[in-house]
């Protein structure tokens, strides 16, 4: 498996006596990854999405992949694709043959298998579709339901010997009257019982089909895709596909995803960061104070100091011992530099060489510039990196200004029903064979509209393919995440409580590494500190703040009074 040179940066070991941070589960092999591809096999629309965005539009690159490795998606879509399509045509093959065998018998149902194919598009995907959609939607599965069973009565009636003429054989020519008793045109049409038996044999091929395609994706969910398994990323069978195309695409996609170089789309320049999370800006005034040193105030100078603070919170507590499983041991920081797509003529010419990187670093981490801009980047991986928080830091001194930009990002966790994937193969494989005979015999009345669809959607994606230039076209910024296409609207109470305690935690020293930086180089911190808690609603906690008193709110009041209850003291002011 190929992967990408990620430009290495500034890494600080466990101070002496710290337990030493567990390693991190490589991208590829995180539960994240792993729900995801099997999502791909349950649901066919977010398939088309992953393909669409990672395959077919392959001018486009490839968004940022927090925690999870988007080519072994892309690898296991187009494998579920193949595998679709492969069972769509045998059952497309079993209608088309059996129809004239079965005396036009199956060719009285074609239309109700289409409408029951449509009903879940006229419904909608919506978890409670309105009525205009709903009601059609159940009333067109009805009528396809029961058009459908009768005929099946029809058939089973007719092969066991029902019918006109009872199953007998017709009458004979009678020489006076010029025509026999079987030689009318309803008589010509209808089905013999052997006909009846052919449509009931197709029926039930086209039964075994659904069943065998149920028991493919089960046996790929419990076998390369179980959490035992998937980190054998070498041994995946979607991986070893000789297409090149696919080949050319994941090398591509693997430089991308992981890269500190950020190629983005001017409408997304956050893509594949989730939803925004109370990002605020704040530029506040440089005061030199009177009673200290004025020192140098660059960007980097403000980033060294805001680092330190955040490495701390990997350290656990003293009392914890060894076996301390909080997330923040695991938070990564790094510096990422985002340019704009546009200009390149084509996609491999992005610059994600270490040399590259690093010379952009360097003049982006002092500029203000609108398109180029230089982050840091700390992002904490929970829940098995199901749930993402990424915090993009940065700051710029221009004017005797400092411009402070924090904006939080959150990856809500995989779709329920993704996660639900090993339940519900296990439930599938473990079912008797009276339920899985069921289970197969449902879908067979719609398994001719699914069918077409499926196909249809192949040979839409092989026209847009060939005839879409998308080879040829300018490279662009991702339009999309297949990341966040895959998560669920919300996150459980438990996820959001970690959510505010990661942020909260990050923010803090953010803001103290900021007052830090500005009180060592002999700058005013009052309404630097007035400014952020205001911003945030007095949540986050600066800590001392000499020769200030403020107030948060509308009827807040602040005062500062010392223990002894008589003249204010410097360094004892409190917040209220």
């Amino acid at each position: 498996m190929s992967t990408a040179h990620v430009p290495q940066q500034q890494q600080t070991a466990s101070p002496p006596g710290v337990p030493p941070t567990p390693p991190p589960t490589p991208p590829h092999a995180s539960e994240a990854t792993r729900l995801l591809c099997a999502g791909v096999y349950l649901d066919s629309g977010y398939r088309d999405r992953v393909i669409e965005e990672l395959h077919l539009n392959e001018q486009r690159i490839a968004a940022p992949s927090l925690g999870f490795d988007a080519a072994r998606v892309l690898a296991h879509a187009l494998r579920a694709r193949r595998l679709e399509l492969g069972w769509a045509g045998a059952v497309i093959g079993l209608w088309v043959v059996g129809t004239p065998l079965s005396g036009w018998l199956l060719g009285m149902v074609l239309w109700a298998s289409v409408w029951l194919a449509l009903a879940p598009w006229i419904r909608g995907r919506a978890a409670q579709p309105p009525l205009y959609r709903l009601v059609p939607a159940f009333l067109v599965r009805l009528g396809a339901r029961l058009v459908f069973a009768l005929m099946l009565g029809l058939t089973l009636f007719i092969a066991f010997g029902g019918g006109p003429d009872g199953g007998s054989s017709p009458e004979p020519y009678d020489p006076y009257s010029g025509s026999s008793g079987g030689d009318d045109i309803t008589t010509l049409l209808t089905p013999k019982p052997l006909q009846a038996w052919a449509a009931l044999v197709v029926l039930a091929l086209i039964g075994f089909c659904v069943h065998a395609q149920r028991t493919q994706v089960s046996r790929a969910l419990a076998a390369e895709l179980s959490p035992q398994r998937f980190p054998d990323a070498a041994g995946d069978p979607a991986e070893q596909t000789e297409n090149a195309r696919y080949q050319r695409l994941k090398r591509l996609i693997r430089t991308e995803q992981h890269s500190p170089l950020i190629m983005y789309n001017k409408a997304h320049p956050f893509c594949g960061a989730g939803e925004a999370y109370d990002t605020w800006v704040l530029a506040v005034e440089l005061k030199p104070d009177e009673l200290k040193k004025k020192q140098q105030l660059s960007n980097r100078t403000i980033l060294e100091k805001i680092r330190p603070l955040l490495e701390q919170l990997r350290i656990p507590s003293e009392f914890a011992g060894d076996g301390v499983r909080d997330r923040l041991r695991r938070l990564e920081i790094d510096e990422c530099v985002f340019l704009p797509a546009e200009g390149l003529l084509r996609r491999d010419q992005a610059p994600y060489t270490p040399q590259a990187f690093e010379e952009h670093r360097a003049r982006a981490v002092e500029e203000g510039a609108e398109k180029r801009r230089h982050f840091l980047r700390i992002r904490v991986g929970g829940w098995e990196e199901e749930l993402v928080v990424t915090v993009f830091v940065r700051v710029h001194t221009q004017g005797r200004m400092l411009m402070l930009e924090v904006a939080p990002h959150v990856l809500t966790p995989v779709r329920a029903d993704f996660k639900d994937a090993d339940r519900t193969a296990h439930r599938f494989r473990h079912n008797t064979a009276l339920g899985k005979a069921a289970g197969a015999a449902v879908l067979v009345p719609g398994s001719l509209g699914r069918a077409l669809g499926q196909l249809g959607r192949g040979l839409r994606y092989v026209w847009r393919v060939t005839t879409g230039g998308y080879a040829g076209a300018l490279p662009d910024g991702p339009a999309l995440s297949v990341r966040e296409l895959g998560s669920a609207p919300a996150a459980s109470l438990f996820q959001d409580m970690d959510v505010a305690r990661y942020l909260k935690s990050v923010q803090d020293r953010v803001a103290n590494g900021v007052r830090a930086a500005l009180a060592d180089s002999g700058y005013e911190t009052g309404e630097f500190v007035q400014k952020v808690v205001n911003i945030s609603n007095g949540d986050v906690n600066i800590g001392r703040v000499e020769g200030s008193t403020f107030a948060v709110g509308s009827h807040a009041s602040a005062s500062s009074i010392d223990q002894r209850g008589a003249t204010p003291q410097k360094g004892a002011d409190h917040v209220r």
